[in-house]
């Protein structure tokens, strides 16, 4: 092609009936069950995460790959490709191993049976001592230092590096993978792991940080490496944490310590799971006033390095939204609950095989209730008294690894594949971003029937409004009051100077 330059490669070859890695399935969760996600050149995390929810029904998921097939077909070629201004130097291996524009790859070991799918605005960068073996690699992402892929798809913006060694995952938008090691894992949108000792095995994350050394097993006993669970999105890990899978972690949870009892935590979201011994205490809704879950909302939107045009993955950043706002209205139910059958004089309570000191669960139901109103009044500022356009989101809500949608449309859509009402993969993304694009709209209709609901109202006047912003006022004052307070805990502990003290209580306040 134009504009290359070749120089020092061992081996470059196309042998016959080469896929260049597309069409390829890959086991995620399930390290030991049947394979449920079908890599192309333009897999979004979105319908990855549906493909893995309805792996079990058949026949969508049947004309789903029937599609992604017909797709391929369309494209194939008897030889690989380099594309325009593609530089590779001192490369040993190359083959069957198709290579977008600009794309640069210096010192890799090997490259097989593998797609990199640079572009000129978003190149990709492959390094020293890389082996990338059945993987898709997206535009804009960086493979360096040693990392070691086989069977993977690695999406757009990710970083693979620093001896990273992954094995049938999936990395999507923005992933950023060091060091350490993951294994049937379905990484989503800012899965961040930097620590040598940390392995992702088996789970499912989004928004997700990994502690140094955290560790998930998924071999519980004798019939092999079969179990799996769900981080959800925002979860983080602290140093030396160990989680037993099977086990769901509701979201924005924090971890600590070695959970050994399979918790399901998803009625409990923005928790601390604490594990001491055999026992796992819960202090429900404490992750909502800490100043490390201020900082990641903040920080998420500012660090999408994908260009803005053209991205696959649809990522909704609202860490209160329908999805989790469903969690918490749950979460002070179940509280209350608990507080209600367990009696109000107890030292804890139990929880899904977990304990919730008496103190803590008080503590929780106020910490919620705040949630409410802030995302309430967050939400009624934008449409007043207006009616919902739509009687679309009214339901439960999914989160598609990033992309926010009613549950209904989410099965309507997989209905429609199966009877072949969607027949082109051009069609499933227009659906998904019809979807995202009509996210606040559905937003509107979940939060005006929530609001009617919570404060028992028939219909929403102009007062009511003007009632629910003064509850949301108040609300975000304890909110911001409560992450300052936070803030200079850290302070007082000596470790932080006072002038980055000062600049994030700055901050808050606009």
């Amino acid at each position: 092609s134009d504009l290359c330059y070749l120089s020092n490669i061992g081996m470059m070859a196309t042998t016959a009936g080469s896929t260049f890695g597309e069409g390829n399935m890959i086991a995620v969760l399930n390290e030991g069950g049947a394979e449920n996600v079908m890599v192309y050149d333009g897999l979004s995390s979105q319908l990855a995460a549906l493909m893995v929810r309805h792996a079990s029904d058949t026949e969508a998921m049947t004309a789903l790959r029937q599609l992604i097939q017909l797709y391929i077909r369309e494209s194939e070629s008897s030889y690989g490709t380099i594309g325009y201004r593609v530089k590779i130097v001192n490369v040993k291996e190359i083959i069957n191993t198709n290579v977008g524009d600009d794309c640069e790859i210096s010192g890799a070991s090997r490259l097989s049976e593998s797609t990199l799918m640079s572009t000129p605005e978003a190149s990709i960068w492959v390094g020293t001592d890389v082996i990338c073996e059945n993987t898709i690699v997206s535009a804009g992402a960086t493979v360096l230092d040693g990392a070691k892929l086989d069977n993977c798809f690695v999406g757009e913006a990710c970083h693979i590096g620093k001896g990273f060694s992954a094995t049938s995952s999936l990395f999507f938008a923005n992933s950023y993978m060091d060091n350490g090691e993951a294994c049937a894992s379905f990484c989503g949108p800012f899965t961040v792991s930097h620590h040598k000792s940390t392995l992702l095995i088996g789970g499912m994350y989004s928004f997700f940080n990994a502690g140094s050394n955290t560790n998930f097993s998924n071999h519980a006993y004798k019939l092999g490496p079969i179990h799996y669970g769900d981080m959800e999105r925002g979860c983080k890990t602290a140093s030396g944490s160990h989680i037993l899978w099977p086990a769901s972690i509701g979201a924005f949870s924090m971890c600590m310590g070695k959970i050994q009892n399979h918790p399901d935590t998803r009625q409990l979201p923005f928790s601390y799971l604490i594990a001491s011994g055999d026992t796992t205490y819960i202090a429900p809704g404490y992750n909502l006033v800490t100043v490390g879950t201020y900082r990641d909302i903040e920080k998420w939107p500012r660090r999408d390095k994908r260009p803005r045009r053209g991205r696959q993955s649809l990522i909704h950043f609202d860490w209160l939204n329908p999805y989790t706002v469903t969690q918490i209205i749950n979460a002070k139910q179940t509280l209350e609950n608990l507080r209600r059958e367990q009696g109000e004089t107890v030292a804890s309570y139990q929880f899904n095989g977990c304990l919730i000191k008496n103190k803590t669960l008080m503590r929780g139901i106020d910490l919620y209730d705040m949630a409410i109103r802030l995302f309430m009044g967050e939400t009624i500022k934008n449409h007043k008294a207006d009616l919902p356009k739509s009687s679309v989101g009214s339901g439960l809500w999914s989160d598609l690894s990033g992309l926010l949608v009613p549950e209904s449309e989410e099965q309507q859509l997989v209905n429609d594949i199966a009877i072949g009402y969607v027949n082109s993969l051009k069609s499933v993304e227009e659906r998904f971003f019809s979807l995202y694009q009509h996210y606040n709209e559905y937003k509107w209709t979940w939060t005006y029937r929530i609001i009617l609901n919570y404060f028992r109202l028939d219909t929403l006047e102009e007062e009511d409004v003007m009632h629910i912003i003064g509850e949301y006022e108040k609300a975000k004052k304890d909110w911001l009051t409560a992450i300052r307070f936070d803030a200079e805990k850290e302070f007082n502990m000596g470790d932080v100077d006072e002038q980055t003290l000062k600049s994030f209580l700055e901050k808050i306040e606009q």
